[in-house]
């Protein structure tokens, strides 16, 4: 088991992989809040590819020969756990031989095929709500991956379609996918995302990401999704909801303290 309900879970790293130096100066940075806080159980995340991208022309990432060898040298060397995301049945497999999580995307959801190829693999299946799904309706996909043999999932929240290019959160989400059993996580930086809204692009509101993160751990979130980059503007992906690096040790804090304070309350 990766997930340890004495730790608060932390899923962290950049919307794409990028290159080695990105890897490398995100991992380091995750290190560092690791050794000043050990309450903090860190997943590095990292995709290798950005298979939903708005455009046909958005960058995708670095492929998943390049992307599989970041996140090895990942877990080697800075010795992380480490997930991304799967898009068809027949990854699963190679993807499981390198990653500790596997990552179903939002809009995949409800794929029957990907989500038992998924759980066959042995790994943990963390799979995000589709922006169409009530949190009620997550119970089946759960279902499905339980019943496929997943040893461990986890279920993240990253906001519900809102009318037009608008996302919100509801908070009761994480008591209500709660009842499965499995820890419940809130994806901060996704939940502020505008989809499509800049001409081919997605934009977002960076600025929320700390109000949703924090308010998601009062509310009982077991962990929480960050992507996070040395220089969110220069991003190949999610540019405008990236939180900065240098703003992350501050973010962590500020949950950790809350969550300890919701613990003590269960």
């Amino acid at each position: 088991m990766i997930y340890d309900s004495r730790r608060f879970l932390l899923i962290a790293g950049p919307c794409s992989l990028e290159c080695e130096k990105i890897c490398r100066e995100v991992a380091g940075k995750l290190a560092e809040l690791r050794s000043a806080f050990p309450q903090l159980n860190i997943v590095f995340k990292g995709s290798f590819d950005k298979a939903n991208r708005t455009s046909l022309s958005g960058a995708r990432g670095p492929g998943m020969d390049a992307g599989l060898e970041l996140l090895g040298m990942v877990k080697r060397e800075y010795d992380f756990p480490v997930l991304t995301d799967i898009h068809e049945p027949a990854q699963c497999e190679r993807v499981a031989q390198v990653c500790d999580v596997l990552q179903i995307p939002a809009f995949l959801c409800r794929q029957t095929d990907l989500l038992v190829a998924a759980a066959k693999t042995g790994r943990c299946v963390n799979v995000k709500k589709g922006q169409f799904l009530s949190p009620q309706e997550m119970r089946y996909v759960h279902d499905k991956l339980a019943l496929s043999g997943a040893r461990e999932i986890w279920l993240t929240d990253r906001g519900t379609a809102f009318g037009y290019q608008n996302l919100v959160v509801d908070m009761r989400s994480f008591s209500i996918m709660g009842t499965t059993g499995s820890p419940t996580v809130m994806d901060a930086t996704h939940s502020v995302q505008l989809p499509g809204a800049m001409m081919g692009a997605s934009g977002g509101q960076r600025e929320f990401v700390p109000a949703l993160a924090r308010a998601a751990v009062a509310a009982g979130a077991d962990g929480l999704f960050v992507e996070t980059h040395p220089e969110p503007a220069k991003a190949i992906s999610d540019a405008a909801t990236q939180l900065p690096l240098t703003e992350l040790g501050a973010l962590i804090s500020d949950c950790l303290d809350i969550w300890s304070v919701v613990r003590k309350s269960r």
